[in-house]
């Protein structure tokens, strides 16, 4: 199977599932319509999957269509910030409170202890 023949195959499946989940939601929505279709189309598998590619192909193209649409309404904050601004590179230093840090010196200590406690007692219930 060459890479062409491959990635055609993968996309085919992709449009047959993707138009297969569309035809579910339409047979949820309405089960007669979609009854009726698939009535007509009978047991031929190779039509079913054609039409099913179809809707996939369909339904892809709209939802690509919706994302493009909603992504231009979306500003692009990195467009402007970059015209003509100079970069200024900075260094994080963690700042630790003094108060906090000796609180979880003693909450570590506190915890030690605590562990040395439940040791103690499966020691003795053992």
């Amino acid at each position: 199977m060459t890479p062409d023949t491959l990635s055609e195959t993968l996309q085919k499946g992709f449009h047959v599932t993707l138009g297969a989940t569309a035809a579910l939601l339409e047979a949820v929505q309405n089960p007669q319509a979609s009854s009726q279709r698939f009535a007509e189309l009978g047991n031929d598998v190779n039509r079913i999957t054609e039409e099913l590619e179809a809707k996939g192909e369909v339904t892809e193209r709209e939802a690509r269509q919706l994302v493009d649409s909603l992504l231009s309404q979306v500003p692009n904050p990195f467009q402007s910030a970059t015209s003509g601004m100079p970069t200024v590179d900075t260094i994080a230093t963690p700042v630790a409170d003094s108060s906090v840090q000796s609180d979880l010196v003693a909450l570590t200590q506190e915890l030690s202890e605590i562990r040395q406690e439940i040791e103690a007692l499966k020691q003795r219930n053992t």
